[in-house]
């Protein structure tokens, strides 16, 4: 066999695996293994597999993944969610779809300290619906509006994925954080005005809830100090300078548990649960990750994604037609895969092909990161979708997918504004120098 044969039966070899259901990890290793072995032989093929976990190990750059992560679960545990889901609904109160809308504020701000979809959906599932549900809102509009907005956090900066991301592309974390602030803020006013349209349609679905008199919601936007000292040390820190993207992790950890010990919402027990969680989520993520090295080895080795740049032009595709079929992959693969595993499996294959038409490292962090939330609310998986459902057994399913078409719309609207202007996503980066 030849080595791009190899490389081909490789990533046969790995679709094959997932489809019986191994762990992304293991598949990801395996396939890459074998295919190492083919071409270089077990010799290269065992040191490559010592090495790797080593090199994750000692990475610098990745002590940003388990800080962002352990600020994330400490501040869901220091009842920030909720604080920040009433002031949102105080914001909103009056107008039609306020509950709604209320959810996808609190899931933004929320979201841009947590970095996780999963995190963010299964918190405010407990906090948000229930309340939906007691005024009167359909299950689909309150289930759907909290599917929806959970997928901000990987979007809104700091983002794990995008740091995941940014180790594998080797670009840069400060880039693609700034990169990603202004789609993100679009898309939750995209998400806003889908609700709009949603309850002017279906007027049945939202009761109107009663206004706040100015001096409660004022009262009640006080809550969101915390959430914006947070960001300060985790996003605009790194924006203008003081921090590292490293740095601004363990400050905004810290902050997180120096805010909860001292407005009495953490104790001990829940800090030692959120450490609990940390290493976990860690550990497991760093599995992934050290699959996904070893497998960009063997593609790289292969030469798959010259080879494929190479036929494209060959075969006279236009950029355009190639960013649809690379929407459309995305698109197959988000139904089927959670958004790391996707980005892991499929970054070393297709940037190079983005790259060799014009389309910058950055601009595709951002663009395969939303195309990472469509998947997170598309059937027949929806990883958030189940997370929901598994808290409110309750909605059916159907009901839940009923009400995230809304929202599916929005995120492909932002995905044709990315295409059309890159610029949305480039823009921020250009302005700070980064």
């Amino acid at each position: 066999m030849t080595t791009l044969q190899i490389g081909l039966a490789g990533v046969a070899g790995l679709l094959l695996l997932l489809m019986l259901r191994v762990p992304i990890g293991v598949a990801l290793a395996t396939a890459g293994l074998c295919g190492y072995a083919a071409i270089d032989g077990w010799g290269k093929t065992l040191r490559l597999a010592a090495s790797i976990p080593f090199e994750l190990a000692s990475a610098y750059s990745l002590s940003v993944v388990p800080l962002f992560i352990l600020m994330g679960a400490v501040a869901s545990r220091a009842h920030m969610s909720r604080e920040l889901f009433e002031a949102a609904n105080a914001l909103f109160s009056g107008f039609k779809g306020a509950l709604a809308n209320a959810t996808i504020g609190a899931c933004a701000a929320f979201g841009s300290i947590c970095g996780s979809s999963v995190a963010t959906a299964a918190t405010f599932s407990q906090v948000a619906i229930p309340e939906m549900k007691r005024h009167g809102y359909d299950a689909a509009l309150a289930s759907g509006s909290v599917a929806a907005a959970g997928t901000l956090g990987i979007l809104i900066p700091p983002s794990i994925i995008l740091a995941v991301y940014a180790l594998v592309a080797e670009q840069s974390l400060s880039k693609l954080f700034a990169a990603a602030l202004i789609p993100g803020v679009l898309l939750a006013v995209l998400y806003v005005f889908m609700v709009l349209i949603v309850v002017r349609v279906r007027p049945e679905w939202a009761p109107r809830v009663p206004s706040m008199a100015l001096r409660d919601r004022l009262r009640a936007a006080t809550g969101m100090w915390k959430l914006l000292l947070l960001f300060t040390f985790a996003v605009v820190g790194i924006y203008v300078g003081w921090f590292s993207p490293n740095e601004a992790a363990a400050i905004s950890a810290f902050a997180a548990i120096v805010i909860g010990f001292s407005t009495n919402t953490l104790t001990w027990r829940s800090l030692y649960e959120a450490l609990a969680e940390t290493v976990l989520s860690t550990a497991m993520l760093f599995f992934v990750i050290a699959g996904a090295f070893i497998f960009s080895r063997f593609i790289v080795l292969t030469r798959l994604p010259n080879e494929l740049a190479e036929w494209v032009q060959a075969a006279g595709w236009s950029p355009g037609m190639i960013v649809a079929a690379v929407v459309a992959l995305y698109f197959i693969l988000g139904t089927a895969l959670e958004e790391v595993s996707t980005i892991l499996i499929t970054v070393p294959v297709i940037l190079p092909l983005m790259s060799s038409i014009g389309y910058d490292g950055v601009w595709f962090g951002i663009f395969v990161t939303v195309m990472a939330t469509i998947g997170l609310i598309s059937p027949p998986v929806g990883l958030t979708v189940f997370v929901i459902q598994a808290q409110n057994p309750d909605i059916p399913v159907t009901r839940i997918y009923l009400g995230t078409l809304p929202f599916l719309t929005a995120d492909l609207i932002l995905v044709a504004l990315l295409i059309v202007f890159p610029g949305v996503a480039l823009w921020l980066p250009g302005v700070l120098g980064l």
